[in-house]
């Protein structure tokens, strides 16, 4: 364990879970509803401290992160300079009334984020808790600017898990058990993913035909009642895929033919995590209306939903009483988190530094993929977003595999987990801040696991 703890390499010294995590699993599960927290002779190890691309357990355990706890930590766990504002903001006043009597600090993060999400005309921002609010924002405003409640989503989508944001997102499992109190505005088009085209194409030569099957839903019945579309540039725990560029400067012109708000779910590919400040960048977009979250505070729970102002200005002026509100509305912690954090992807050149990584990254992931001897059967991804698709010998997605490539890595000090719609992506979102030592170290790790897997 050379080194302070932020920097240092995994290091094991009780097989995990250890015996003080299954003690605690034990007491968790006698009080936490049973489908919250997978329990199993692997799972889970219980957190004590973090720092950097670091994590250690209860027992004594060092982990180098390639999670950053589901992309949340982009400026390191515990990072000193939002530790310091947080507790500075804590200490001067709590907990605000953010849509009643704000605080200055909720001007100062509103400003900042009109400022820095694409697009230079004047906006508007909708602060919220989670992405999953921000989404329900988003797609609140979508109604009422445009008079139309139809939205257009896509396979593999997962925007959050609040009734609003199910509509949108994708996988039966989350949907099933409410299917009967879910809404039906939402329409569902295929997603490009490349290596599993939805539709039995490749691309390029399949001139982007997802972009039709968007057109056909806007040509069919019901399509008059459409107003917005939303997608993720690069889906999350849809399995690490980026959509085309070309697809999504198509999917910007079709909107504006057909007079349809673009939104773009960027929750968890945003704040640097690409190589760019959002992952739209990538592609020239400018979507009308943008979802932030994860990244922005670097760990308080805090996201936004951020529109033109032409589109936010539909909405009715308070009379005195909010119509989309919260108790936690623009926090001041939550903004004193968010401001530190965007303040140290500057200082410490985040944004750069991770687009510099990206060759090196995508260098080493297919060179892992090369010896996987077939079980990698692709390997996608922008700055330190990635996924590896584990398969078998037929190609087919291989969710036991990956899980044991999941559990390998844990008890040789690496947290990765997995994604996509059949849990088969071994998915790589460490914190921007993990050093190129703790890189090599945590790929090694992941790739002898995939190779015992």
């Amino acid at each position: 364990m050379i080194g302070e703890l932020g920097a240092r390499l995994g290091h094991i010294v009780v097989p995990p879970p250890g015996p003080r995590s299954r003690q605690l699993t034990e007491e968790l599960h006698k009080y936490e509803q049973r489908n919250i927290t997978f329990v199993s002779k692997d799972f889970p190890i219980f957190l004590a401290e973090a720092a950097g691309a670091n994590v250690v357990d209860v027992d004594g355990n060092v982990y180098v992160d390639l999670s950053g706890f589901f992309g949340v930590s982009a400026v390191g766990h515990s990072n000193p300079e939002v530790a310091r504002a947080v507790g500075a903001q804590a200490r001067q006043i709590f907990h605000g009334m953010g849509d009643v009597y704000p605080t200055e600090n909720k001007v100062a993060l509103a400003k900042k984020l009109c400022e820095l999400t694409p697009g230079s005309g004047p906006k508007r921002v909708i602060f919220a808790s989670t992405g999953s609010e921000a989404i329900e924002a988003a797609l609140k405003t979508a109604a009422i600017a445009t008079g139309r409640p139809g939205v257009i989503c896509f396979t593999g989508a997962y925007h959050g898990l609040g009734y609003g944001a199910l509509c949108v997102t994708d996988r039966e499992i989350f949907k099933q058990p409410f299917r009967a109190q879910l809404g039906t505005f939402s329409r569902r088009a295929p997603y490009p993913n490349c290596y599993r085209c939805p539709l039995g194409l490749r691309y390029p030569s399949c001139e982007v035909a997802c972009l039709d099957a968007v057109r056909e839903i806007l040509d069919g019945e019901g399509g008059d009642d459409i107003g917005a579309i939303i997608v993720e540039p690069v889906q999350g725990r849809g399995g690490e895929v980026p959509a085309p560029e070309r697809w999504l400067v198509d999917l910007r012109r079709l909107c504006d033919e057909r007079g349809l708000l673009l939104i773009f779910d960027e929750i968890f590919c945003g704040f640097g995590r690409t190589g760019r400040w959002f992952a739209s960048e990538h592609a020239g977009v400018v979507p009308d209306i943008i979802c932030v979250g994860k990244g922005l505070s670097s760990g308080f729970p805090l996201a936004a939903c951020i529109g033109r102002a032409d589109v936010m200005d539909r909405w009715p002026p308070s009379a005195g009483e909010a119509i989309h509100t919260g108790t936690f509305l623009g926090q001041p912690t939550g903004c004193a988190a968010a401001l530190a954090s965007i303040a140290e992807i500057g200082a410490l050149d985040l944004v750069e530094r991770t687009a510099r990584r990206e060759t090196m990254m995508r260098a080493l992931l297919q060179r892992l993929q090369k010896e996987s001897n077939g079980k990698i059967g692709d390997v996608r991804g922008r700055g330190l977003m990635w996924g590896l698709e584990i398969v078998d010998e037929q190609g087919v997605e291989d969710t036991v595999r990956a899980g044991a490539a999941m559990v390998g890595a844990l008890r040789s000090g690496v947290i990765v987990l997995t994604s996509g719609p059949h849990c088969n992506v071994v998915a790589i979102s460490p914190p921007l801040v993990i050093t190129d030592e703790q890189l090599q170290f945590a790929i090694d790790v992941v790739s002898q696991a995939i190779a015992r897997a």
